[in-house]
């Protein structure tokens, strides 16, 4: 055996498996059998905003959570299917088949394929990080926008009237005031009141299943009305077998049409999972690898699209009610896969009883809790760029393709981001100061050394970033004609690339045909070392040095001697002696001393 290879890193349920033991699957099986109870009406209506049967949902919530508990690397994380995979399958497969047929399953479990392959593949590569690009804000506005899609799309069932299954937003609310007059009353009935039960059980009783005690509420009601009679849709009893065996439908052929959907639905579905995750990891303490969860979201995504399953991610829902009910270790969701498995055998005739407008009405909950007030508000209130993202992205996923939504978001934050790096500060620092503190001294007009000019870069120097450099520094110079020694402090620049090396250099020649110089100090080593490799000869014009101390005294000796006697302002402590005044006469004796400048100043 390689002395290197550790049985972890192919198997990493062996990190926990050890602290498996009585007290702890104890304490899983009371979590798992809670999560089952409230994954049978989720995967139900989760398999409705999807355009496929019911019994897929569930499906969907016994094997992908199991693979995920042991490929992943969190505790507590819970997989299975969600609202906005859910969203975007139906929207991306709806365009290429009718939903609820054959071709359109073939279809979906071809797209969850896809999608576990790239999100596995990023796992391999190690690339955790990549779901850092997707900002909170382009989450929250593109989850809020999901959300009244989810509601939308179950306006029909709720009202009890025929909508287009493709429609878009627009059209779906148009069709609906068209269709409103012949509004099912019996439907709307049993909508309203599986809400009103759901909510109801949530706000006095929060720790019971409530959306299962308002489904089974709809369903009473139903039969009290006899609303089969009166044309409400009921969904029909499930098949009482576990998830079977399929073929995905995927070929070389329908890779451009599936790509741009399965890539959005593993940005989305990563983000979702590692965001989860690290919000629970922080109430646990556990230590999470990225990489690790990307390989677990991505096995199981492939794994079950060959049992039956569509596209799964973390859960909100489940995964906060695995930890708040105590599971200690991911046997709590693999247990919660296996119950869920019996109990699609014990109660799936009894699905039929359960209206249609039952499931709208839980769905429409679920749409209203997924929209986070709260932070939007803190958004709105705190930040206008981060408001930008907010808005483009939900406006987005409302009006646009949603595959593209997403990412939408994901390149206006960027954009925003590199709007905000491409204009680095120029802090102009005084020399003198009577409080002790460095102010801008080209806005304030404070006294400073009428022959050196002292420049503070805060920024990185970067393609983005050098034209904006070069501009502050010409306006800055332009207005000081007179200082014809120009010392930048980098000690803020953090990274400097080739561009921004040019640009410096090309400045530093520019500045030496007006015949002034530049220097910089407090750099740090890669900077030097970057700007040494591009071309040690052309930096040779620029002066650097370790420090401002070092700077300042290698500097001051080489200005111009005859402005130094005659400047009255000794705004440096080794600026020479003063000269006689106009009269020859020395200043008098007991006058008050000319402040000078620390060096430490400009540190």
């Amino acid at each position: 055996m390689n002395p290197r290879f550790s049985p972890s890193l192919a198997f990493p349920f062996f990190k926990w498996w050890d602290l498996v033991n009585s007290r702890t699957q104890r304490a899983d099986f009371q979590a798992a059998l809670t999560n089952a109870i409230v994954a049978l009406p989720q995967g139900i209506a989760f398999a409705s905003i999807a355009g496929l049967p019911p019994e897929y949902g569930l499906y969907s919530a016994i094997v992908p959570v199991i693979v995920a508990a042991l490929f992943g690397s969190s505790f507590h994380l819970v997989s299975g299917p969600t609202t906005t995979s859910s969203l975007i399958v139906f929207a991306k497969v709806s365009t290429l088949a009718a939903p609820f047929t054959r071709q359109y399953l073939g279809i979906v479990l071809g797209i969850t394929l896809l999608a576990g392959v790239f999100k596995l593949t990023l796992g391999l590569m190690r690339m955790g990080a990549v779901a850092n690009f997707i900002s909170y804000s382009a989450m929250v506005g593109f989850t809020s926008g999901a959300a009244i899609l989810i509601g939308t799309g179950q306006l029909g069932h709720f009202f009890g009237v025929q909508l287009p299954h493709t429609g878009t937003f627009l059209s779906t609310w148009a069709a609906l005031v068209k269709h409103l007059p012949q509004a099912n009353p019996y439907a709307v009935a049993v909508a309203i009141f599986t809400m009103a039960s759901a909510l109801l059980v949530k706000r006095f009783q929060p720790r019971w299943p409530a959306m299962l005690i308002g489904m089974v509420a709809g369903s009473l009601l139903g039969l009290v009305l006899s609303g089969e009679s009166h044309g409400v849709e009921l969904i029909g009893a499930l098949p009482r077998h576990l998830p079977p065996f399929s073929i995905p439908d995927i070929s070389l052929s329908s890779l451009p049409q599936l790509a741009p959907g399965a890539m959005a639905i593993a940005m989305l579905g990563l983000a979702e999972a590692v965001t989860i995750a690290r919000s629970v990891a922080i109430h646990s303490g556990q230590h999470l690898d990225n990489n690790q969860e990307f390989i677990g979201q991505g096995l199981s995504n492939i794994v079950g699209s060959f049992f039956s399953c569509y596209a799964s991610s973390g859960s909100f829902t489940r995964t906060g009610l695995n930890y708040d009910s105590g599971a200690k270790t991911p046997m709590a969701a693999i247990y919660a896969g296996l119950i869920l498995a019996l109990i699609i055998i014990v109660v799936a005739p009894l699905t039929a009883y359960l209206p249609m407008a039952s499931t709208a009405g839980i769905l429409m909950v679920v749409s209203y809790n997924l929209v986070d007030r709260r932070h939007i508000k803190v958004i709105i209130r705190t930040s206008r760029p981060e408001t930008v993202v907010l808005a483009g992205t939900f406006f987005a996923t409302l009006f646009v393709q949603l595959e593209f939504a997403l990412f939408s978001g994901v390149i206006l934050s960027l954009l925003l981001y590199l709007n905000r790096t491409s204009h680095p500060h120029l802090t102009v620092l005084c020399t003198q100061s009577p409080d002790g503190h460095c102010l801008d001294s080209f806005r304030t007009k404070a006294p400073e050394c009428p022959q050196l000019k002292i420049i503070r870069i805060d920024g990185s120097i970067f393609f983005g970033a050098a034209n904006h450099i070069v501009e502050q520094l010409r306006t800055v110079t332009r207005h000081s004609p007179e200082q014809c020694h120009i010392l930048i402090i980098g000690s803020s620049i953090n990274f400097i690339d080739v561009t921004g090396c040019e640009t410096l250099l090309n400045e530093s020649h520019n500045l030496y045909l007006e015949g002034r110089q530049l220097y910089m100090c407090s750099l740090k080593a890669e900077v030097v070392e970057l700007m040494e490799r591009v071309d040690p000869k052309r930096r040779s014009r620029i002066l650097i040095f370790d420090s401002v101390d070092e700077a300042l005294e290698k500097i001051v000796p080489q200005m111009d001697p005859e402005r130094c006697r005659t400047c009255r302002r000794r705004v440096f402590a080794n600026c020479p002696p003063e000269s006689p005044d106009r009269e020859g006469t020395a200043p008098a004796p007991g006058s008050p001393k000319r402040s000078r400048t620390p060096l430490s100043w400009f540190r």
